[in-house]
């Protein structure tokens, strides 16, 4: 898929990935270098080229590498990429992250103070649905009557149908993005016409419904477990979205459904994927060589320092988190941006913040205070040193200045605990089987075996094993710990000490020019 990703990027201008305010939309172009939907697909081989343009949506945000004909106008193309923008969201109103700059709202998140006009939610939100409406196109452009009008038969049908189911796993993935983080929002598939139109909202349970449904029909249509490329969607990413699903089930509609998220979660357990031996090695340049690393990461988004240029992604998470004592070179990269750390709430997950206790407390402690006086300060804040452009041989990643660390969505060991944390919470599974699975997570960092788990335990347990991966926003959401009072981290509501937040930040808001441009939308509770 990095070469594909490579290769994508010169289709600029090959699909119409936005509902378009022109009803002429199947005029054909006088640029003799604009080509459409209406004569893409006349060369076999751009399918792949097309879905592959569906995966580096998660990756890049344009055409041209870090900057140059973006996707979307109107935001730097490093604020504006997919997955940092879905970091931002799910990292910084937590324990987990801090961030030093001073880029306009930025700091918001850490406050827990947003609001609709937050250019940060804005470009991540339209990111969304950028995104789900490339993969509409190409679902549109890939049913049984377009295929047969071209003529489309045998082996490449086969494999476009594949693709096609690949391309909806990536637009119900966006789709959970937006419920998890917008609950109710304008709602389009390959159904609706290309045209000028409003888009009704649909609310966040109907919208569970939706991906539910779109999943459970994945099921037979996807490739089995690790047989398809690395990085490109299987059965077992559906089976893991489903888990995720309904193990928050009870947050997006109020009725709980821990018993289907062990059934998915058993289903990817017995898939044959297995722990990586080594912990960091899930986190470095040759994450998607390493077949230890690849037992593990049952999807990814991919990078490649030489083809997948961004100024987002791991080279974001990478690049942010150098600063003041530390040296570039030794993490791969030639300089650092002196922009994130964590809070003391984090470090004191851990027995101790040296590694020796347990592995995964991954600090840069020297020249650091534990403390954060002053978020704008690099040095206030222990720095995160998890993820490298070092492969696990100890060589340096293909360039210095992009990096070539995949980033794990989906692994192994997040699935092992929501197991225990649904069958904490009343779920069909087995206790003993919980707890083997903690201890199994646990042996790997040298951590220790437990002989009893609750639920607060399983909660600092995903922190210690998944920080900075984005899950932490949406777990304390789960555990009604993200906002009021309950728990409370350095700044949390713009005071050093933290406290308690309004629960409407529980979900973001609708951004003010979408609800002002779609009378069909409504704004979410007190926003």
């Amino acid at each position: 898929m990095k070469k594909l990703i490579n290769i994508t990027l010169a289709l600029a201008g090959m699909i119409i990935l936005i509902t378009s305010c022109s009803k002429d939309l199947d005029t054909i172009p006088l640029d003799p270098d604009v080509t459409t939907a209406a004569t893409v697909f006349d060369d076999p081989e751009n399918y792949k080229l097309v879905l592959a343009k569906l995966y580096a949506g998660l990756a890049v945000s344009g055409q041209e590498g870090p900057a140059g004909k973006p996707d979307i106008q109107g935001i730097d193309e490093g604020f504006g990429q997919y997955l940092r923008g879905y970091w931002y969201h799910q990292e910084l109103p937590t324990d987990e992250s801090v961030i030093g700059w001073n880029d306009q709202t930025i700091k918001d998140f850490h406050w827990q103070s947003w609001g609709s006009s937050d250019v940060f939610i804005a470009a991540f939100y339209y990111r969304i649905f950028y995104q789900i409406a490339a993969c509409n196109e190409f679902i549109r452009e890939t049913t049984d009557a377009k295929l047969n009008d071209r003529g489309v038969s045998g082996n490449l049908r086969t494999e476009i149908e594949f693709y096609r189911a690949e391309a909806r796993f990536l637009r119900a993935l966006s789709y959970w993005h937006a419920m998890d983080l917008f609950a109710n929002v304008p709602f389009v598939t390959e159904e609706d016409e290309v045209g000028y139109f409003f888009p009704e909202q649909i609310s966040r349970k109907n919208l569970f419904d939706y991906v539910e449904g779109e999943l459970i029909a994945l099921e037979n249509q996807l490739k089995d477990p690790m047989t398809n490329e690395y990085g490109r969607a299987d059965k077992a990413a559906a089976w893991m979205l489903l888990a995720k699903l309904y193990l928050n089930a009870e947050v997006y509609t109020g009725t709980a459904k821990y018993d289907a998220c062990i059934t998915y979660c058993n289903k990817i357990i017995n898939a044959g994927y297995s722990l990586a031996p080594e912990y960091d090695e899930l986190f470095l340049a040759d994450n998607g060589q390493n077949p230890d690393a690849k037992s593990e990461i049952i999807f990814s988004v991919n990078f490649d320092g030489l083809f997948t240029k961004t100024y987002g992604g791991t080279d974001f998470i990478i690049h942010a988190a150098i600063g003041g004592d530390m040296t570039p070179l030794d993490y791969g990269v030639s300089d650092g941006w002196g922009g994130l750390r964590t809070t003391s709430a984090f470090v004191e997950k851990f027995p101790d913040p040296s590694g020796e206790t347990d592995k995964r407390a991954m600090f840069f402690t020297e020249g650091q205070n534990l403390e954060i006086n002053d978020i704008s300060l690099f040095n206030d804040g222990y720095a995160i040193t998890k993820f490298k452009n070092i492969t696990s041989t100890g060589e340096q990643g293909k360039a210095t200045d992009f990096v070539d660390t995949d980033f794990p969505m989906f692994r192994l060991a997040d699935v092992y605990l929501m197991y225990a944390e649904a069958t904490l919470r009343g779920g069909n599974g087995d206790a003993g089987l919980a707890l083997q699975y903690v201890n199994d997570v646990r042996e790997r960092a040298e951590a220790g075996t437990v002989t009893e788990i609750d639920l607060d335990f399983i909660l600092d347990e995903r922190a210690r094993e998944l920080y900075w991966e984005c899950h932490r926003r949406t777990d304390l959401v789960r555990y009604d710990y993200f906002t009021g009072g309950e728990y409370l981290w350095p700044w949390k509501g713009n005071v050093q000490e933290g406290i308690a937040t309004d629960s409407k930040y529980d979900i973001f808001p609708i951004p003010a020019d979408d609800l002002g441009a779609n009378p069909n939308l409504v704004q979410n509770p007190n926003y």
